[in-house]
């Protein structure tokens, strides 16, 4: 075996190793999410999920500029100091309590835009997060870069569990709002807590101007196109919840949680894996392609049929789980499962340049993707005054962004487009058939429950026998892999 074999292969069983514990800690968290919004979606109304939404908005964004881009910087730097870590921390520390302040004193103006004066407190204690994530978001930097996903399963497990006892109990005890910001501040803290018990690192009292210098000229660029897309996000939400109201933006936020939820078990399980695995091999142009090529393959033969599969059985299950008061999420949650299932070629190539080091296309594309996106939003908002029309909008704009993210990878890695697509053929002509089969059982004579399970046995059913019957390499994969990992143990 050649040296540069056996890199490949160390490299493929590190990163597989790190993948299914992400996928655990991902898959954990989600499910635990899930839970917890059920119960909290039948016990809260769609307003106060909406007053929730628009605090999400000022904290998420203060959130990106707290970390800058620096730890991508973190994971993507190919030595890394105890020094680096700590002029970062440090960075951003001082960073959240500017934000916070400036939050703290801009809570009553928030309010009033809003016409909700009970907002102001809430999202002053919300606000609380930013600090927390200055020190978080070094240590999930490191567990990352070191591909100690196991690390991040027992924290998320563990968060998940405290929160949402708490959550759930300050709603039976008629909380209202205060029940979703105890839960989201409560998971960040124990998260954060339980993260800093397995690791040895601890922020010193060091600081590096070089350090900084280096790691912000990487950083900058993503804070920018951080800012760009996570503006371009709560720029929606700000808009539904001025111009129409808080309960419809709880509607259409709570449409988007569930599909949201799915990528993130296994998109966002791949993602920061395949950056640190890519990194890794960033000199190696052939063996990154492999790795990019092999997460948009294995990623789309999953998350395309768990989205078309979720958004087939939403108009009998919203009313089972959640009630009848969000019968009108539901057209928002089809919308949204169609916008996810696009979601695995939007990561593999951000993140194919991130972890080459590409920071600056990065920043180009998101130029570009949010001059579009905001002028539809804008557009549809206040032009034709429809938030149908605008949440439809993002199927138009996802699916122009996968060729705007696919075309600089074919220059820097050798992988077009027309590649990409022809990769992903497979999954979505299995969906397509599967989708058939699953949506000719409402012919049934049944209904509730029973047509949900008949539903998802069928889907499941042929499009594993479709996929075995054609020999789809994507469960040949699966399926190896698995066994390798098994026999391994």
């Amino acid at each position: 075996m050649t040296i540069n074999n056996k890199k490949m292969n160390i490299t493929r069983m590190q990163t597989i190793r790190a993948l299914l514990w992400k996928l655990f800690e991902r898959g954990g968290n989600a499910i635990a999410q899930v839970v917890i919004q059920i119960c909290l979606a039948r016990l809260l109304s769609p307003n106060q999920f909406g007053m929730l939404s628009i605090m999400l908005v000022f904290v998420n964004l203060g959130n990106v500029i707290v970390q800058s881009g620096m730890n991508t910087g973190l994971i993507q730097t190919p030595k890394l100091s105890r020094i680096d870590c700590s002029t970062v921390f440090w960075m951003s520390f001082a960073i959240s309590l500017v934000l916070y302040v400036l939050l703290f004193l801009c809570a009553p103006t928030i309010a009033d835009f809003y016409s909700m004066n009970e907002l102001v407190w809430p999202l002053r204690i919300l606000g609380l997060l930013l600090i927390i994530n200055s020190y978080n978001s070094i240590q999930i930097s490191l567990v990352t870069r070191n591909l100690e996903t196991r690390k991040l399963f027992v924290a998320t497990l563990i968060s998940s569990s405290i929160s949402a006892l708490l959550g759930i109990g300050c709603a039976l005890s008629d909380w209202g709002v205060w029940a979703l910001v105890i839960q989201q501040l409560s998971y960040q803290l124990t998260n954060c807590l339980a993260l800093a018990v397995q690791l040895s690192w601890r922020p010193r009292l060091i600081f590096s101007v070089s350090s900084a210098k280096r790691l912000f000229g990487f950083g900058s660029r993503l804070l920018i196109s951080g800012l760009l897309d996570q503006g371009y996000q709560s720029l929606s939400d700000l808009v539904i919840g001025r111009q129409f109201s808080a309960e419809i933006l709880g509607f259409v936020s709570q449409g988007k949680k569930y599909p949201q939820a799915i990528g993130n078990i296994l998109d966002g399980a791949i993602q920061p894996v395949m950056l640190s695995a890519v990194a890794r091999a960033q000199d190696n142009t052939l063996l990154v392609k492999s790795l990019v090529r092999r997460a948009l393959k294995t990623s789309t033969f999953l998350i395309i049929p768990a989205m078309s599969l979720f958004a087939l059985i939403a108009p009998t299950l919203v009313p089972i789980l959640l009630g009848d008061q969000w019968s009108d999420t539901v057209w928002f949650m089809q919308v949204y499962c169609v916008v996810y299932a696009m979601l695995p070629i939007h990561t593999a190539n951000l993140q194919a340049l991130n972890g080459m080091g590409r920071s600056d296309l990065f920043l180009r594309l998101e130029l570009v993707k949010k001059t579009y996106g905001i002028t539809w939003i804008v557009f549809s908002a206040i032009v034709v005054g429809d938030v149908r029309f605008m949440v439809a909008g993002y199927l138009v704009t996802g699916l122009l962004s996968t060729a705007v993210n696919a075309w600089p990878n074919k220059k820097v890695i050798g992988y077009s487009y027309e590649e990409q697509i022809k990769d992903i053929l497979p999954a979505i002509g299995l969906t397509i058939v599967s989708l058939s089969a699953g949506a000719a059982i409402t012919l049934l004579p049944v209904s509730g429950l029973a047509l949900i399970i008949i539903q998802i046995g069928a889907f499941v059913g042929v499009y594993i026998a479709t996929a075995f019957l054609f020999r789809v390499e994507e469960l040949t994969y699966l399926v190896e892999t698995l066994e390798e990992m098994l026999l391994k143990r």
